[in-house]
């Protein structure tokens, strides 16, 4: 009985002092004097400032003790937040480091902290720093489970490799962080990690992680401070100059070029209205695509590929305006004249507004076994809205409204959201959406097969875009999780009614309803080669309105996290689907396809077995319906990627793609894409890019049953960009880019498009 009472005391009073740190706050002490940032820690402010070390392992290990000494300093000094760390290393020679852009280190040795400054648990800023200075911010939004490095602030940092380590000093605003300005001592959520990674990637934290608890945010500890910080006023304005020439042609008809020339002023202006609420504003912006989209395969598809947004005004505060739904996606924006927007957090109370115009209206036309995308000659008003009530540190409402509205087309959503922390490990979670929409009357005909001379001319497309006036339909989504550190579970039902319509958004599927049950269990071992094995799968159903089955699919998966920063994937997939609609022209399934059953086998492999190659392959192999001629096939697909760094500034990147579709013995088609990228980045500011992307598709023209195919088709795309970044606001770019094809009549690769261009902007900040 005694052993049992000491074994008892023994490990309350260590689990008391594992687990009491994140409910004490560390004091943040303040400072009016400066400090150079050198990554040097000799001033006297960093000798009086609160100072503590990282002392558990939470990744992939359970709270472990570090192999490796990181000490943390901080202090405050009314408008800037100052933070060193002192990364002890025993052999500085594996530091895994290099030069690289901006936001592209998070695979590197990193040391940095979140922020919660409203420490409700619902979002969090990031700020990490890698040895060379290079820096990567973040923000991760608990209610959506997303993290996005696509936020990019104005902050100062330092680093100093030394014979023991590397030190790195941060230094941030606190303008730049919405929070709520008084002159009372202010508590926020926080954590302080270091990434160290070796044969394994270890994530090293001030705070333990309760894998009992599904919620990361509400696992932060806690700082205290900041009597007499104000965020103040700051106002920027970002003035943009763009200089640029090109030229097209059709090479399938006179092959003339004609040129175009490119020359913007525009402007971006950013404001804190208040400490609490800020606006963004631009005129006249030039959204060229600096930062190409990563070249994906669009053959054997029936649904629109998606493509994430890049540019830097809708990137600002855009995770104000998620929901369980996709309804902002805001690339469905091509050519806006101007654009404002408003985020805040008052209290309970968060919000965003922007509204934007669009000078040709495009908009995905959805459906059950396939989506379009329509383009409208007219210009379009866009506008969101968002707001979200915090009933409880649990308990969150949400509306969501969006419009788009052109001269003879409309789509306005609006729609009811909760979330309920119901338990540490059980999160529940709805939407109720409705919409209203009205198509140009004759649209419909630009998608018929032939004249639209009769109704065996439609198709899908054809059939969702021929509605008389305004329509209007529901959506709704439920969903269940339960995540606790052994098991996990999921239960969603989602509903899209055939005339909803969420054109601002990402929406391909309507007439479809889903029902998906879920989950997983996870061993886990800290003293061996493999730290997390999970077994996993799901089983879902898809039904359109009239209750006709559209898909039934169940999966399962082996997982394996491994040493030398090893993901070993294992699944098996059995799927009934409908193919293609013998009769284009009713929109009816049942007796108007054919259920197919396929089996697929995939593997995914990928692993960073040392500091300067990272490498990945994704493969599968099973049967594939042939959406072209409605029939079933087998299909091989792969996709290797590999990225070499060459020394501490050379990098060099390959995605390849690779699609074989065969019928019976038969090859129907073959499909490569290749994705080439060389960048030597110079410093933390600059870099210079080369980028090659090539596809190569040959068809089997005897196979194609339903219409005629090209037996060849080829492209090739080039790029060659200087950038400067001085910070995220201030930057020049000058580049060159062309494009070629290669069709069945064309027997080389000829080009089409070129340009040059120049891209330079500003900041003004105060």
């Amino acid at each position: 009985m005694l052993r049992i009472f000491i074994f008892f005391w023994v490990n309350f009073i260590f689990c008391s002092a594992v687990f009491a740190q994140s409910s004490w706050p560390m004091n943040v002490p303040n400072s009016t004097k400066g400090i150079v940032l050198d990554g040097d820690l000799n001033e006297v402010q960093w000798q009086q400032a609160k100072k503590f070390e990282l002392k558990y392992v939470t990744s992939p290990f359970e709270n472990t003790e570090p192999p490796v000494v990181t000490i943390v300093r901080m202090f405050e000094d009314g408008k800037t937040l100052f933070v060193s760390f002192e990364a002890k290393d025993p052999d500085i020679s594996q530091l895994r480091t290099f030069y690289r852009d901006r936001d592209k280190v998070w695979s590197h040795d990193l040391v940095g902290l979140k922020l919660d400054p409203f420490n409700d648990s619902r979002i969090a800023y990031e700020f990490f720093v890698n040895p060379f200075g290079v820096q990567a911010d973040a923000v991760e939004n608990e209610m959506t489970g997303n993290e996005s490095d696509n936020w990019d602030a104005v902050w100062r940092s330092a680093a100093k490799i030394l014979d023991d380590g590397y030190q790195v000093e941060i230094a941030i605003p606190l303008q730049i962080m919405n929070f709520e300005e008084s002159k009372n001592v202010k508590t926020w959520g926080a954590e302080f990690v270091r990434f160290y990674p070796r044969q394994d990637r270890l994530r090293i934290s001030n705070i333990p992680k309760d894998r009992n608890n599904s919620c990361t945010l509400c696992q932060l500890g806690e700082i205290s401070g900041f009597k007499n910080s104000k965020q103040g006023k700051s106002l920027t304005f970002v003035p943009t100059l763009v200089l640029g020439k090109g030229r097209n042609r059709d090479i399938y008809d006179t092959g003339d070029w004609e040129n175009g020339n490119n020359q913007e002023v525009g402007l971006d202006v950013k404001w804190g209205i208040t400490p609490e609420v800020s606006l963004q504003a631009t005129l006249n912006p030039d959204f060229s695509q600096v930062e190409s989209d990563v070249a994906q395969l669009s053959i054997n598809n029936t649904f629109a590929l998606y493509f994430d947004e890049k540019r830097p005004f809708f990137l600002e505060n855009s995770n104000y305006f998620t929901s369980n739904f996709d309804l902002v996606h805001t690339r469905n924006m091509n050519a806006p004249d101007y654009g404002v927007k408003v985020t805040g957090r008052v209290d309970q109370h968060t919000f965003g507004l922007f509204v934007a115009n669009d000078e040709n209206t495009s908009f995905i036309v959805p459906g059950n076994l396939g989506s379009s995308i329509a383009q409208l000659d007219q210009e379009s008003i866009n506008v969101a809205a968002r707001y979200r009530h915090d009933l409880s540190d649990k308990l969150s409402l949400g509306w969501t409204s969006t419009l788009r509205d052109a001269d003879s087309y409309h789509n306005y959503v609006n729609g009811l959201d909760v979330k309920y922390q119901i338990s540490d490990k059980d999160v529940f979670a709805a939407q109720l959406l409705s919409s209203d929409t009205q198509y140009p009357i004759e649209l419909y005909k630009e998608f018929c097969d032939n004249q639209c001379s009769d109704r065996n001319d439609l198709n899908e497309t054809a059939l969702r875009l021929q509605k008389e006036g305004s329509f209007s339909d529901k959506a709704y989504r439920l969903a269940y999780y339960h995540e606790e550190r052994d098991w996990f579970t999921e239960a969603i039902y989602e509903s899209v009614g055939e005339g909803f319509r969420r054109d601002l958004g990402f929406g391909t599927r309507v007439d479809r309803n889903r029902m998906i049950l879920g989950g997983g269990y996870n061993w886990y071992s800290d003293h061996s080669w493999w730290q997390r094995v999970r077994v996993s799968g799901d089983w879902d159903i898809s039904h359109n309105d009239a209750n006709e089955i559209l898909e039934k699919e169940a999966e399962i998966y082996l997982s394996i996290h491994g040493n030398y920063q090893s993901y070993f994937e294992l699944g098996q997939l059995q799927r009934e689907s409908v193919g293609l609609r013998h009769d284009p022209s009713l929109l009816s399934v049942q007796n108007n396809t054919t259920l197919f059953t396929e089996n697929q086998s995939s593997m995914y492999f990928e692993s960073r077995p040392v500091s300067y190659l990272y490498f990945s392959l994704s493969a599968s192999y099973g049967d594939q319906i042939d959406f072209d001629n409605n029939r079933l096939g087998k299909q091989l697909a792969l996709s290797p990627i590999v990225t070499l760094d060459v020394g501490s500034h050379l990098q060099l990147s390959l995605r390849h793609t690779y699609k074989k579709l065969d019928i019976q013995t038969d090859n129907l088609f073959t499909a490569n894409l290749t994705d080439i990228r060389i960048t030597y980045q110079f410093d933390q500011r600059q870099f210079l890019r080369f980028i090659l992307i090539g596809a190569d598709i040959q068809r089997n023209q005897d196979l194609y049953i339903n219409y005629d195919v090209d037996k060849e088709y080829k492209s090739l795309g080039t790029q060659l960009l200087y950038s400067y970044k001085l910070n995220p606001l201030t930057k020049f770019f000058v580049g060159y880019s062309d494009s070629a094809e290669q069709y069945e009549l064309i027997q080389r690769l000829t080009k089409n498009e070129q340009s040059v261009f120049m891209k330079f902007s500003y900041a003004w900040m105060n």
